[in-house]
This record gives structure tokens, sequence and C-alpha cells, in this order.
């Protein structure tokens, strides 16, 4: 395994990823997807947030979703991540930019965006070093920022 040493430090507790070298590109290894993805920021940003997920949130690693296609009135978007609750529904959406991409109404605009389709309880944005957790009240259509999201509640 390579030393990892570059990649701008995140305001994540230090996660193990697996790195390696490809033909003189990094590769991280993604335990969701099970295979390996080039190592670019925004990735970065991507693999520690679904570590924080899996190990400060306890979300179970069956649960969550990593980048898929999803459709909002005939526009193809792809998601970053999405957590599932254990009836099958999404109760967080997350989004994640590079640390050098300021988190902007831009940013809130996409994710509200992708919850029209979702409509999930929660919403984490993230660049790695600024998070923001929101919690979604549909019926009256408010939307509340939390200090953290919660940890998953085992049924």
């Amino acid at each position: 395994m390579l030393k990892f040493t570059y990649m701008e430090k995140l305001n994540f507790k230090s996660y193990k990823l697996k790195i390696k070298n490809k033909e003189n590109k990094l590769y991280v290894f993604d335990e969701i997807r099970k295979k390996n993805i080039l190592l670019t920021p925004e990735e970065w940003v991507r693999q520690n947030c679904v570590k924080f997920l899996i190990n400060e949130k306890k979300y179970p690693k069956s649960l969550i979703s990593i980048e898929k296609k999803l459709s909002i009135n005939s526009l193809i978007k792809r998601y970053d991540i999405v957590v599932f609750n254990s009836d099958g529904q999404i109760t967080i959406i997350v989004e994640c930019k590079s640390p050098k991409v300021k988190i902007s109404q831009k940013t809130f605009d996409q994710i509200s965006i992708y919850n029209l389709a979702f409509k999930s309880k929660y919403f984490m944005i993230t660049n790695g070093i600024s998070h923001y957790f929101c919690e979604l009240d549909h019926s009256n259509n408010r939307l509340f920022f939390l200090k953290e999201l919660p940890i998953y509640q085992y049924k």
C-alpha cells in the first residue's frame, strides 16, 4: 500500500483507506462499491465521509449507496451518497465537494433538487472541511440545521 500523505487534511477523524498506484494514478478501494476508484479530491472527501457514516454514526455498509444515477424531471443526475433506513427508504442524502470548493447556496439548491425525488429526512453537505447537517420537515416545508447527524437506530 502506498503511503498517502499529500491529500488535504480533512475535518474528519483519520481513517485508514486502501490506496494504490496504478500506471502513475492513485486509486482508493471503495468498500461500498467493492472496487478501486480513481482518487480525485472529491473522491477523497466521499471516502472519508463514508468512513464517518460507518464508524462514527454506525450506519451499516449494507444501507449505504454511492454515486448512482437518478432522474429528476427527465434530467439525469448522479448523487454522491445516500443512506437507507431498514425499510429501504432513503433517510440521508450526502453531497460531497472537493476541499477547494466553497459550500454555497448553489450546493444547497443542488441537494434540494435531489431531495425532490428522495424525500429524505436528513441531508449532509461537506467539502471535507465544512460540514452542514440538516433535517427536513416535509409537511411544513421547513429546514433545520443540526449540530450532527443522528446515530443509526437499529430496529
